[in-house]
């Protein structure tokens, strides 16, 4: 039996909005962008269509008896209620743009009316795609703008009328509409076609099929090829959700035959996943809002976050290879894990698009231009074999696929917008960043774990976007009056604002692996802290020697800072998990912590002593461990019980 007729139509709908989100994007890629009341008011005003076009849907194919009574329709007036209130205010944006610059601001009473529909639409609109805690925290940024007159010092302001605070929201480009969502409208929105459109045609399959074919033969190589896989995923995708769904149907159905735990199997593809959004040549949409917040090109934050990407994956690959020896995982010989590279190499085509996106970056090309013509390239490619060929059908799922991506960015940029909109009318950004100078009693190292602390903490149950320009906002400049320079400040809070992404009680990218791992999404969080701690201490490493990001550097400074970070990683690996080349003991493991702490230092010096103090305990181990060596497991016996 096929779909009632308007379920038809709100498809209809649902298809033609994302063609023209999609549409609007390359248009201004290729042609040069709107003025921002438009662009950015049409932008959301796409994205909210969507929204509620597919909730309406839902309620359509609602096949329950509890669906189908009077609540089943004041659900679904509601929903019309907030498009409609959604269709008034972003489209008085849109088309008085212009009325409303030369005002500068002063707000009429209409227009507090539309501000305040608008914030509810927007908040409605979070909490069925985003969820529930950003909606809370903007909410409670609107509370504190209308009523933190009334609490003590040092939180306390001057106080703001609903005008004044609506006028900061709704109007100009401090609140919703303002830079975060200028960046989801301009840079991200393009990226994200991108990389919908090297899914559709099968790129990311290869850079699996890749990965695969690199790790099956290690030990614990399916759990490697995870990394190696959500690593190169990262670069087409930039969102831990989206990594995890991509790759995680393959890899954690391989770590689980191999015999990793299923919590331990969902807990390596989130870290893997997680660590994506630091991957250039893409990274995650809060790279391109790192761009406009710190007025750096996307290219100088591309290669400074390229280096820590790559320790990033190294020190997770280090924990993945000492948890496999630990638990004595096999090692996999089946031909299940070995994957055909003559089919890799005839599909390698399909990669072409990404050097057509990094030459022309590193040629000076901006954004989106660059991801305009990689479009064109992943386009052309797909017609040079019938099964990827993009047919009118598969352009029309692209723009689906592409707009159901851009759709929770666009959302966590407008609510993000809504509370830079608050910090910037009270100044509560900077009190907040007085308040860890003066807690940190101005002692650098206590004011990056406070900061991290502060990130993962503001960073629960929110898009790493929507983290970062929270963190930025508040916290990155007390950093920066510490003595850190701007870049690796700011590339501090993104890195501890992406790690929220695996940080219990809401994980996002935990949450996501455990859907497909049928493992407790709490267990599959805190053991992926448990695989990412040694990973939580790189930003540290570039903060003390910002070498790793290769600003005012020579290569071999650079080089030396790079090698010391990993090693530093890797020892911070083996104690964490216990293990080297075999078990370790308690001084053993707390020797290993020491020497990653030393390897932090950026004078060669210490870097000298650290290498001496590690050679000592690998000469050690490896003699311990030959003389307590064990018969080593081999694919098609039994492994030891992982369940414990």
């Amino acid at each position: 039996m096929g779909k009632p007729m308007p379920f038809k139509l709100l498809s209809g709908v649902i298809a033609g909005a994302a063609v023209l989100l999609v549409g609007l994007t390359l248009h201004t890629a290729y042609f040069g962008v709107f003025p921002d009341g438009i662009q950015r008011s049409a932008h959301l005003l796409l994205v909210m269509i969507l929204v509620f076009a597919t909730a309406f849907r839902a309620t359509l194919d609602a096949e329950d008896d509890a669906a189908t009574g009077a609540g089943i329709w004041l659900r679904r007036g509601w929903i019309v209620i907030a498009l409609i209130g959604a269709l008034i205010a972003t489209g008085h944006q849109f088309f008085n743009f212009e009325a409303i610059n030369n005002r500068y601001g002063a707000i009429t009473q209409y227009e507090i009316v539309f501000g305040t529909m608008l914030v509810i639409a927007l908040f409605d609109a979070c909490r069925r795609t985003i969820g529930l805690p950003i909606v809370l925290l903007a909410s409670l940024f609107i509370l504190y703008g209308l009523f933190g007159a009334y609490l003590p010092d040092p939180l306390a302001h001057r106080g703001y009328s609903l005008k004044r605070v609506a006028s900061q929201v709704y109007l100009g480009g401090g609140g919703i509409f303002g830079t975060p969502l200028g960046v989801s409208a301009t840079f991200v929105t393009g990226v994200v076609v991108l990389g919908a459109l090297l899914e559709k045609t099968g790129a990311g399959q290869v850079l699996m099929d890749f990965a695969t074919a690199l790790t099956g033969r290690m030990r614990g190589g399916p759990a490697k090829a995870a990394v190696v896989g959500s690593s190169l995923m990262g670069m087409i995708s930039g969102t831990a959700v989206a990594n995890v769904l991509t790759t995680g149907p393959i890899s954690i159905p391989l770590m689980r035959k191999s015999g990793y735990r299923k919590e331990a199997a969902g807990a390596i593809e989130a870290v893997a996943s997680t660590g994506g959004q630091l991957m250039p040549p893409v990274m995650g949409a809060a790279a391109f809002i790192m761009a406009e917040f710190t007025e750096t090109s996307y290219l100088t934050i591309a290669k400074a976050a390229f280096l820590p990407a790559v320790i990033f994956y190294a020190v997770l690959l280090a924990m993945v290879h000492f948890e496999a020896a630990k638990r004595k995982i096999p090692i996999l010989r089946d031909a299940d894990s070995v994957t055909d590279w003559g089919l890799i190499l005839r599909n390698s085509y399909l990669l072409i698009p990404l050097p057509v996106f990094v030459s022309m970056l590193l040629n000076g090309y901006s954004i989106m231009l660059s991801s305009f013509w990689a479009i064109v390239a992943s386009s052309l490619v797909s017609y040079l074999n019938k099964s990827t060929a993009l047919t009118p059908r598969r352009i029309v799922d692209t723009c689906v696929a592409a707009a159901n991506a851009v759709i929770p960015v666009a959302l966590a940029c407008a609510a993000a917008g809504v509370i830079i909109g608050i910090i910037t009318l009270t100044g509560i950004g900077l009190k907040f960043s007085t308040l860890v100078v003066a807690l940190s009693g101005g002692s650098l190292p206590l004011a990056l774990v406070l900061t991290m602390l502060t990130c993962l903490i503001l960073g629960m149950g929110l898009p790493t976007a929507a983290a970062y320009i929270l963190v930025a906002t508040l916290v990155a400049p007390a950093l920066v009056n510490l003595g850190v320079s701007l870049l690796a400040a700011h590339l501090f809070v993104l890195y501890s604002a992406m790690l929220s992404s695996i940080t219990p009680p809401v994980a996002l990218a935990a949450y996501a692996a455990a859907s497909i791992a049928n493992g407790n999404p709490l267990k599959i969080a805190v053991l992926a802290c448990q695989f990412g701690m040694a990973a939580f201490a790189v930003p540290y490493f570039f903060v003390y020697d910002p070498a790793i990001l290769g600003i005012d550097v020579t290569w071999v400074q650079m080089g030396m800072s790079f090698v010391t970070a990993i090693v530093g990683g890797i020892c911070a690996s083996a104690a964490m998990l216990g293990h080297f080349t075999g078990r370790l003991n308690v001084i053993e493991r707390l020797l290993f912590a020491a020497t990653a702490i030393l390897f932090m230092n950026s004078d060669w010096r210490v870097d000298l002593a650290a290498f001496a103090i590690l050679a000592g305990l690998v000469v050690w181990t490896t003699r311990r461990a030959s003389q307590s060596a064990e018969p080593e497991n081999v694919a098609g016996q039994n492994p030891p019980d992982q369940t414990q």
